[in-house]
């Protein structure tokens, strides 16, 4: 396993920032030598068209695009879509009732560089029933909305470095994929359909980057990220008085046969590095119901009746397929252990995929890092994976050697009506994407 290297002090950045905001030159701009013209050309064009950033952005937020709004999801859609529609994309809108989502944006440029896939997603957590629907600015630099930086802040990133691209006459030779998922925020099912599209552009790609805001801090990246797995245990066992409980012909009961299990899961596999389980509902009873969706039901007994039936769902965290799969066998073999007179049944219904940690995330992180310093921005460090929730980019591990995510509009609390977007990052972030996007395909045809 290659090693996540760990979180820095950010002053330099900071002092930068600050500096920014004064008017006064930053100790960093002198770096911004090591740029070819072209690239002092990219920085041009994000500079002038931030006003068009910000306005773009707060007509994205206003609209409500819930997963399960399909309308709203197709109409940011649409907006993006006539964007790179100027900008030479061949564009398609990919319909996903079949898992009842709206759908996602694929848009192509066909150049004869190496083939770049670059991920945003469309939907937030914020349906139409939320009271936070608005973009708000707070001051110059601050502005909170739903979805700001979750993440329609790095969608816009995305095509404003585009549109900074075309500005410097580099984008005519780039073979670049761009994928708006509909349904990050709820996959659709099953997650081979829902992610068909996304995994069909990641073919024979040489690198793909997405523009998820991680964890919110401009100088970390996200190179690995923990998959998420959700899980149900279900005992039973045998009814009868509890006065009679133990008795040879009677055994533990359920609820005990659960607990034994959630207690040796916890005694064999807490503590192990980028592991996390969870029970996060659990019933038992003489009668129990669980709904659909596993996040709610009913249980009803008596404190003198053995309970006859348990049942427990929780999440998996891994940060690898292999510890996924190791951690499942253990479960398994915890749950086969039963107490007299009772069953244990284990299902496990995989979600997000992990992206583990690899040598070519590594190495796409440092031509990202060379590009932040390059343009006098600071060092960027790969984020604690235990940081970064499961995410779309996770899906094409497997495909693309070459990997980073987390390098969205920088902010804090998403997914909360609190959630806020830097606004100073954003042209930094357009800057930073266009520059890498601009040297990975002049490097490779040279």
């Amino acid at each position: 396993m290659v090693e996540v290297r760990p979180l820095v002090p950010r002053l330099a950045l900071a002092i930068t920032l600050s500096l920014d905001v004064l008017g006064m030159p930053s100790p960093l701009a002198a770096q911004g030598a090591s740029l070819s013209s072209v690239e002092r050309a990219i920085v041009v064009s994000a500079q002038q068209r931030n006003a068009d950033a910000l306005t773009f952005l707060e007509t994205l937020v206003n609209i409500n695009s819930g997963t399960h709004n399909h309308d709203g999801v197709r109409q940011v859609g649409a907006l993006l879509r006539r964007r790179l529609d100027a900008l030479g994309f061949t564009t398609a809108w990919v319909d996903a009732t079949a898992v009842n989502r709206a759908g996602h944006l694929v848009a192509t440029h066909a150049g004869r560089g190496p083939k770049i896939l670059l991920i945003g997603h469309l939907d937030t957590v914020f349906e139409p029933s939320s009271p936070f629907q608005r973009f708000e600015r707070l001051n110059d630099s601050t502005a909170r909305g739903p979805g700001i930086i979750d993440m329609k802040g790095g969608d816009v990133i995305i095509l404003q470095s585009l549109e900074a691209l075309r500005d410097a006459g580099v984008l005519a030779d780039m073979h670049l994929v761009v994928v708006f998922t509909g349904d990050e925020e709820d996959a659709g099912r099953p997650l081979t359909e829902a992610r068909r599209a996304l995994r069909d552009a990641a073919q024979g790609a040489v690198a793909a980057i997405g523009l998820e805001n991680g964890a919110g801090d401009p100088a970390t990246a996200v190179v690995a990220r923990r998959g998420a797995t959700s899980w149900k245990l279900e005992t039973t066992g045998t009814a009868g008085h509890a006065s009679q409980i133990f008795r040879e012909d009677i055994g533990a009961g359920a609820a005990f046969e659960a607990a034994r299990i959630l207690s040796a899961m916890y005694t064999t596999l807490a503590g192990e590095r980028y592991l996390a389980f969870n029970p996060g509902l659990v019933l038992a009873g003489s009668e129990l119901t669980l709904n659909g969706p596993g996040t709610e039901g009913s249980a009803a007994g008596k404190h003198n009746v053995i309970a006859q039936s348990a049942v427990v769902t929780g999440d998996i965290r891994t940060i690898s397929g292999e510890q996924l799969e190791r951690t499942k066998a253990s479960m398994r073999r915890i749950a086969a252990a039963n107490l007299p007179h009772t069953t244990a049944t284990l299902t496990f219904d995989d979600g997000y995929p992990p992206l583990p940690p690899s040598a070519g995330n590594e190495r796409l992180l440092a031509l990202y890092d060379q590009v932040s310093r390059d343009l006098g921005t600071g060092a960027v460090e790969g984020v604690d994976p235990s940081r970064a929730g499961a995410a779309d980019v996770a899906f094409v591990a497997d495909l693309v050697p070459m990997i980073i995510d987390g390098i969205g509009l920088s902010g804090a609390n998403d997914h909360s009506d609190q959630e806020t977007a830097d606004l100073r990052m954003l042209p930094v972030k357009v800057k930073r994407l266009a520059v890498l996007l601009h040297r990975l395909t002049r490097d490779a045809l040279r």
